[in-house]
Parts: C-alpha cells; sequence; structure tokens
C-alpha cells in the first residue's frame, strides 16, 4: 500500500521562497511517477509538475525558473522548491502518484494516491 505524507507550506510575500516535501512509502519497482497538484480558491486542480523515477521532470508554463522538483530515492521523498512565488501562486498543494514508465500526464484522475493538502499563500 503507497502512503504520501506532505510537509511545507505556509505564507509568505510576493518574491518569496517556499518548499514542499512529500515522503513515499510502499512503491514496488521502478514505475514511479510522482507529481505536485495545486488548487486555488475557486478553481479546478491543476498540475503543476512531475518527475519520474529516472528523473526526468517536467513543468506547467507558469512555474518553469521558478518551481524545481526533485526527489532523493534513498529517502524515498520528492520536494518542491518555489522560489519567486507570485500571490497566483496560492492554493492548496497536494501531492500525487502513480506507476507509469510515462509521467508526463496532467490529469489528476490517473493518480491514485494524494497527500492531504497544505495550504501555501502568497501575499502582495
Amino acid at each position: 500500500q503507497v502512503q504520501l505524507m506532505e510537509s511545507g507550506g505556509g505564507s509568505v510575500q510576493a518574491g518569496g521562497s517556499l518548499r514542499l516535501s512529500c515522503a513515499a512509502s510502499g512503491f514496488t519497482g521502478s514505475r514511479r511517477c510522482m507529481a505536485w497538484f495545486r488548487q486555488a480558491p475557486g478553481k479546478g486542480r491543476e498540475w503543476v509538475a512531475g518527475i519520474s523515477a529516472a528523473d526526468n521532470t517536467y513543468y506547467i508554463d507558469s512555474v518553469k525558473g521558478r518551481f524545481t522538483i526533485s526527489q532523493e530515492n534513498v529517502k524515498n521523498t520528492m520536494y518542491l522548491q518555489m522560489n519567486s512565488l507570485k500571490p497566483e501562486d496560492t492554493g492548496i498543494y497536494y501531492c500525487a502518484a502513480r506507476y507509469s514508465s510515462v509521467c508526463r500526464s496532467q490529469n489528476s484522475l490517473d493518480f491514485l494516491w494524494w497527500t492531504q493538502g497544505t495550504q501555501v499563500t502568497v501575499s502582495s
């Protein structure tokens, strides 16, 4: 049984930085994809970034150059380093995971395991 545990988040002013962490357990094999989603108030859940077991990374255009997704396989932990934060980055951020060798999917329905979400608030 795959389990995910998220930490990080908080409130910062525009231009600031935050780091989210997601610790995973229960994965078997190497076909693992992990991703970060977010949901702004009154909006749907949006894929933000993804990473494969082979460290291939993918980003939504609006965060390219500002956010970095990474992982430490020894610790089974994924990170989202968020720099130059903007008010439009505000939302609840979720860690998600699935078994797949192709990790470009931005569809939340493709992901089986989720965290409860953590609030990120960026003030102007």
